[in-house]
């Protein structure tokens, strides 16, 4: 049997993009022949996506879209199984293309982006061919589409695991950069109180209530650290409540009012945002392959 060396399982991934070990096992099984090793892989891929499907995407990236006049853009987030895929060219120029595709095809939703058209094919089979090609699962999670009143920015951050997309009245793009770069690290959950989702507050309120409650101080003084407690957290998770990034004697509200300019709108997201992700035991996962290796 020919030796199967890791000079020659990297050659075939750089030509496949296959899994390293499918790649492993196609040269085991082409007796150390690339050639034929690639024939084989190039027969498998093509039922990669059907195994895919049920696994778990909580990496990726997101990607955002501009078009010229700053006022029409989206933002989606593509997922896929771990960060090394989401660092493939090839999954990185489909986020690219989905972004401008929402843009400009306005999409009622995923499945709707997915029956849309990338050079005659469906976004779809375009998604269920590069599922064949890496042999990971990849999924369109969300996208927002904006329409801007005034001018957009935004700001792609941390291996493009974080982005911004932000829709800015009546200030130059030095300020609207600014602020998408603060959401980015102060991660608003909205732009003021109005927006805080009603089950957030009452958890943190109820939260605050039983720390109050602890202190055995009278209830109308229990009241009053409740409220403040409230008002503290709806300030740290309000953007228009925060403390500018850039200068935090003022608010983000406070600089909005002394640039006459305001915030129709933003969108942040968050790779992997309130997804489970499967927790791996490496060292059980590498005895296990080990186990079975040497039962074979």
């Amino acid at each position: 049997m020919a030796e199967i060396t890791a000079g020659m399982v990297k050659e075939l991934r750089e030509k496949t993009d296959a899994p390293m070990m499918e790649c492993k096992k196609a040269l085991t099984e082409a007796g150390g022949d690339i050639g034929k090793a690639e024939e084989i892989l190039r027969v498998r891929l093509g039922n990669k996506a059907s195994k895919a499907a049920s696994r778990v995407t909580a990496e990726g990236v997101v990607a955002v879209y501009v078009a010229a006049d700053s006022k029409l853009g989206a933002i989606v987030e593509l997922n896929c199984e771990t960060d090394f895929v989401a660092k493939n060219d090839d999954f990185l120029a489909l986020a690219g293309r989905l972004a401008k595709l929402v843009a400009e095809g306005n999409p009622a939703d995923v499945a709707a982006l997915l029956a849309q058209q990338i050079d005659g094919a469906t976004v779809e089979a375009v998604r269920t061919a590069l599922v064949g090609k890496i042999g990971e699962n990849i999924t369109v999670r969300r996208f927002q589409r904006v329409a801007a009143e005034g001018k957009l920015a935004t700001y792609v951050h941390g291996g493009a695991k974080i982005g911004v997309m932000l829709d800015l009245v009546g200030a130059d793009d030095s300020l609207a950069r600014d602020l998408a770069m603060h959401i980015a690290a102060g991660k608003p959950k909205a732009l003021s109180r109005e927006g805080v989702p009603a089950d957030l507050i009452d958890t943190e309120r109820r939260i605050a209530a039983e720390k109050a409650a602890e202190s055995g101080k009278p209830a109308d003084i229990v009241a009053k650290m409740v409220e403040g407690s409230v008002q503290k957290y709806l300030k740290e998770v309000t953007l228009l409540g925060q403390p500018f990034v850039k200068d935090d004697k003022q608010t983000v509200e406070q600089v909005l009012k002394s640039r006459g300019a305001r915030v129709a709108s933003f969108s942040l997201y968050i790779v992997g945002e309130g997804i489970e992700r499967k927790q791996t035991d490496f060292a059980a996962e590498v005895a296990a392959q080990a186990a079975a290796a040497a039962a074979r």
